[in-house]
């Protein structure tokens, strides 16, 4: 599978690796960002209202467009991960309920293994 097809598509199945490989480099990509995001502020407010120094709307525009960015990629690996336990993309959703919602997403992407062998969605990974 191609890189395209893993960070667009919404066909197929993946395994648990690329899925765990994946939620590193974005957590990385997020904490590197909130790293600039906070030495900017700290130095904003370090110089004080007398230099009239404030962090660029550059910097404070960065998470939510560094997530809108992310959003599909992120849905596209999630949907693929779900379908390699045999279960529909709409389980995404199960997200959204509190406290239990993310521990069940937890489990079945990070955790569970795939089908062995082809289910309704695809051979299994390579």
């Amino acid at each position: 599978m191609s890189l395209t097809q893993l960070l667009f598509s919404f066909e197929g199945r993946v395994g648990r690796a690329p899925y765990w490989y994946f939620v590193l480099a974005v957590t990385v990509l997020f904490g590197a960002v909130f790293a600039i995001v906070g030495v900017s502020l700290f130095n904003a407010m370090a110089a004080g209202a007398d230099a009239g120094a404030a962090p660029s709307p550059g910097m404070a525009a960065a998470v939510p467009l560094l997530s809108l960015l992310l959003l599909w990629p992120s849905l596209a690996i999630c949907a693929k991960r779900w379908h390699d336990v045999d279960k529909s993309a709409w389980w995404i959703l199960i997200g959204l309920v509190p406290v239990v919602g993310g521990l069940i997403a937890l489990v079945f992407n990070g955790f569970i293994a795939g089908t062995p062998g082809a289910n309704r969605y695809g051979n299994p990974p390579a």
